[in-house]
């Protein structure tokens, strides 16, 4: 009798310590909406760098932030394709500012 107690017990707290954790997490849902904008924007300049048909381009790396400021960071051939990536950039929807941090590669 006293095992099958014991048993009911540890199985009732087996089964409370998830519940006990996901009412923990307290996270307001605002940062997750937030996130999801971001990768929007990211995936939108990604394709517009690609959609450019500069082969360098579609090697940038975009970071995007909860305010729609974009930095671009990576190797390009020319100046010229520095300047093209952020006007690209500047011009997706949902982009406010461009911190362009591309570097010029000489071939």
């Amino acid at each position: 009798m006293k095992f099958s107690k014991l048993a009911s017990l540890a199985v009732a707290a087996a089964l409370a310590v998830p519940l006990a954790g996901v009412a923990a997490d307290n996270k307001p849902a605002g940062p997750t909406r937030t996130w999801a904008k971001d990768s929007v924007v990211t995936t939108k300049v990604k394709a517009q760098l690609a959609a450019s048909k500069v082969s360098s381009l579609a090697m940038v790396h975009v970071d995007t932030d909860a305010d729609g400021y974009v930095q671009l960071t990576g190797k390009v051939a020319s100046a010229a394709e520095k300047d093209r990536a952020e006007s690209i950039a500047k011009a997706v929807e949902g982009v406010k500012s461009v911190d362009n941090q591309l570097t010029v590669t000489s071939k």
